[in-house]
């Protein structure tokens, strides 16, 4: 992929997940499901909705990777692509005042979102930074754990994603995400088309290369906590999907073949030397 082209796309997922937090609508149409029902689809418990502000859920994930993962009191956790707070306010439960939790991401509008969520909610073992997966602002060998919600897909250099994950994990931490990934190869018209990109669909890896990513990292004991496909209706529920989807013509059987393939998982790795 060409500079040009990596900034065009990079570019593009700014500026919608900008427009998201500005606009406080989540991945599905409104009419269709709030960002609360969003998150309870995807895995997320009543719950811990109530425990965490508002404000911080977007209804923009795919999964729930706090669930998940087995967060230790002291631990210093790292959200990869972090929005507006929320598996940062949920992990920051569970690290206690000993542990910290760190969220990256690259849109400014979602950074100062998190940072009013945190301050006006009186988080003080959360932080947000603004940067990009692919170059940390993070130091070496600092972190206990990793997670991050839908969010790698949407990179144009996933494995070095992966590399970045592994240098800021201490010898022995963990990592733990929720992504989308796919079965099959998506069409050409699909996979060309920026606007599938930015919500998750056209730069998806295959699910066995997006494995391998995580593997060539220098990761180990590399397993998938959890698989699962969505309805099509869901996935149609996605105001810039049927944009899309407008726009290029799909046949409905091929909409549905389509959406068979796009599956989300839920990964889990180490890095030795714990």
């Amino acid at each position: 992929m060409e500079q040009k082209e990596r900034k065009g796309i990079v570019d593009a997922v700014r500026e919608m997940y900008a427009s998201t937090v500005k606009n406080n609508f989540s991945c599905c149409s409104p009419e269709v499901v709030s960002n609360r029902d969003a998150s309870c689809e995807c895995g997320y418990s009543k719950e811990e909705l109530d425990s965490i502000p508002e404000e911080a859920n977007l209804g923009l994930g795919c999964g729930n990777p706090v669930a998940l993962a087995e967060i230790r009191k002291g631990d210093v956790v790292l959200d990869l692509g972090s929005g507006a707070g929320i598996d940062c306010f949920l992990a920051s439960d569970r690290v206690g005042e000993e542990g910290r939790v760190i969220g990256i991401d690259m849109t400014p509008e979602m950074v100062e979102r998190a940072k009013l969520n945190a301050l006006s909610n009186n988080y003080r073992n959360v932080e947000f930074r603004l940067g990009r997966i692919e170059e940390l602002p993070v130091a070496d060998s600092s972190v206990d754990l990793v997670i991050s919600n839908c969010v790698i897909n949407l990179s144009t250099d996933k494995p070095q994603v992966f590399r970045e994950t592994f240098r800021v994990l201490k010898p022995g931490g963990r990592l733990m995400v929720s992504d989308i990934v796919l079965l099959e190869e998506l069409p050409n018209f699909v996979r060309e088309s920026l606007d599938a990109y930015v919500i998750c669909v056209a730069g998806a890896m295959l699910k066995e290369q997006y494995l391998e990513a995580v593997r060539l990292a220098g990761f180990s004991d590399i397993s998938i906590a959890g698989e699962s496909s969505f309805p099509v209706e869901l996935v149609m529920a996605q105001p810039q999907l049927k944009e899309a989807v407008g726009k290029m013509n799909i046949p409905v059987e091929e909409l549905a073949r389509i959406a068979g393939s796009i599956v989300s998982i839920k990964v889990s790795a180490e890095k030795n030397g714990g």
